[in-house]
């Protein structure tokens, strides 16, 4: 199923992806799952903030819901 989006942009538009994935990974070293979940809330709110725009982030929720269904690719 292919999910299309007014607003949300889902084309990559990390420059240097690697590198933001590794500081993604690194900033959960040491932590326990407790506090990896909590730091991920945290992320994803204040993320959340800087887009601001409501039907961005609604879209947002769509696309990570449906991304994280049993049986999706990358799931």
């Amino acid at each position: 199923m292919i999910v299309e989006f007014e607003k949300l942009k889902t084309e990559l538009q990390i420059k240097r992806v690697d590198d933001f994935y590794q500081d993604l990974i690194d900033l959960h070293a040491g932590l326990s799952d407790y506090e990896s979940q909590k730091l991920n809330a945290k992320l994803v709110l204040v993320l959340a903030n800087h887009v601001g725009d409501e039907k961005v982030l609604q879209e947002a929720l769509v696309c990570a819901k449906h991304s994280a269904a049993p049986g999706t690719p990358g799931a």
